[in-house]
């Protein structure tokens, strides 16, 4: 019997899935030790042989303990870190450079069973340019490009950020987060009264 690339493809994402669900069960197992780091000689990262050098380092737990807790990956909470001040960021490195804080909430409700998704520009363009992800990784009109979970997974789309420097997949809720039956309203950009797609154009 034959497999096509279509059944080839939904065999991949579910086993990608699985294994989504299999860390996010070994993070839980783990979130018993929140706020806890493992000290560079026990990482599994760091040559535990070169003492002279981990001493110049400095370890996680005093460089991040006092820093907002989060529940995975590093254990902190970068955005609320910025938003509070402990930490303040660089904004821009050439003279000249514009920022823009967009505060545009994006409803995504093609989800299946899962909650629906909300992506917010705000906690987004605090730390990066639009062009960062426009166009080159989303095109800036909503619905245009295919964004799903087994191409974020991949590495692809969210996948860029999220589970390399920004918090990990397996943090579910942080994106689904709005249940199912909850929002009543249409799905797409939340433009704040008074603005339409042309205020938030990149040109």
């Amino acid at each position: 019997m034959s497999i096509n690339q279509t059944d080839l493809r939904k065999a991949k994402i579910l086993s990608l899935v699985v294994l989504l669900c299999m860390s996010v069960a070994s993070g839980l197992v783990y979130a018993g030790k929140i706020g806890l780091w493992d000290s560079l000689k026990d990482d599994g990262l760091h040559d535990r042989r070169n003492k002279k050098g981990l001493k110049v380092l400095q370890e996680p737990g005093e460089a991040l303990s006092k820093l907002p807790r989060g529940v995975s990956g590093n254990k902190v909470d970068w955005v609320m870190a910025l938003q509070k001040g402990f930490i303040e960021p660089r904004t821009h490195i050439y003279e000249g450079t514009e920022i823009r804080v967009i505060d545009l909430d994006i409803i995504m409700g093609e989800t299946s069973t899962m909650n629906y998704v909300m992506f917010p520009h705000k906690a987004h363009t605090e730390w990066l340019d639009c062009k960062n992800c426009h166009p080159i990784f989303f095109e800036p009109k909503v619905g245009v490009t295919p964004v799903n979970m087994g191409a974020i997974l991949e590495g692809e789309f969210c996948g860029r950020c999220h589970g390399a420097v920004s918090f990990p997949l397996t943090d579910c809720n942080r994106c689904h987060s709005i249940i199912q039956g909850t929002f009543t309203g249409t799905f797409g950009a939340q433009y704040p009264p008074g603005t339409q797609y042309e205020d938030y154009s990149l040109e």
